[in-house]
């Protein structure tokens, strides 16, 4: 089995995800692994493809055609399930079916309507022991993004937590304090959170820039104050007692 996914899997704005992911699903040894709200299959297809076994819940039917396609195509349908359902509810979509060593959320709780509900649901799918990975927006990243885009008025209404335009419904950013809460609030202990995407976006169109040291400096900035705090995103690992 490979100890990690290939290059192609490994962009650079995510590869501080897999870097942390890679202890638990790179030792050799299958999991079950959760995915809320990854239906197109960006990380259940290369988890499958390391001989986990991958459980995808999301509410749209075309990202889990999408999934079911890109799965038969890399040759591990047998091995990644799509579910249609919503993450506040999956003690009803997974019924008997808990028990998970892995859950991924990612930018799932930035939509979702109550982040601490779809959390609390996610917790109670893992087994004592499991862990639950989680990336979210980060609120300073998207405050300087918009920033250096040249749109301080946006950059303004995003450092007060509201959307840039008027009556459209706000896409939640977090603070690391408010991950932390949520977490805590779910009942799971928070590992070490690390910045997601810290420069990989803005060299991303950078002539020149060579993809495998944008991805070194990306992983050498994640854990690393205070690069992580101005990061596009934010990533931690939680565990179930």
């Amino acid at each position: 089995m490979p100890t990690e996914p290939t290059a192609e899997q490994l962009p650079a704005r995510t590869a501080a995800v897999w870097a942390a992911l890679d202890p638990l699903v790179g030792a050799g040894t299958p999991v079950r692994v959760l995915d809320v709200g990854g239906g197109s299959g960006m990380f259940a297809v290369p988890l499958a493809r390391l001989g986990h076994t991958v459980t995808v819940v999301d509410p749209s039917a075309d990202a889990l055609a999408t999934l079911h396609r890109r799965a038969q195509t890399a040759g591990v349908g047998e091995r990644v399930r799509g579910v249609q359902g919503d993450g506040d509810l999956l003690h009803e979509v997974l019924a008997d079916d808990g028990g998970y060593d892995l859950a991924l959320c990612h930018s799932v709780l930035e939509v979702v309507d109550d982040p601490a509900v779809t959390l609390r649901e996610i917790s109670g799918a893992v087994r004592s022991g499991g862990q639950v990975s989680l990336a979210v927006a980060n609120r300073a990243g998207a405050v300087l993004a918009r920033a250096l885009a040249g749109h301080p008025a946006d950059a303004l209404a995003l450092l007060a937590d509201r959307g840039p335009i008027p009556g459209r419904p706000v896409r939640r950013r977090f603070t690391p304090d408010a991950l932390l809460a949520l977490v805590d609030g779910a009942g799971l202990d928070a590992g070490a959170w690390r910045g997601v995407s810290v420069v990989a976006d803005l060299l991303e169109a950078a002539s020149g820039a060579d993809p495998a040291d944008v991805r070194v400096l990306e992983l050498a900035l994640a854990g690393a104050s205070p690069y992580r705090e101005v990061a596009a995103g934010l990533h931690l690992l939680a565990t179930r007692p």
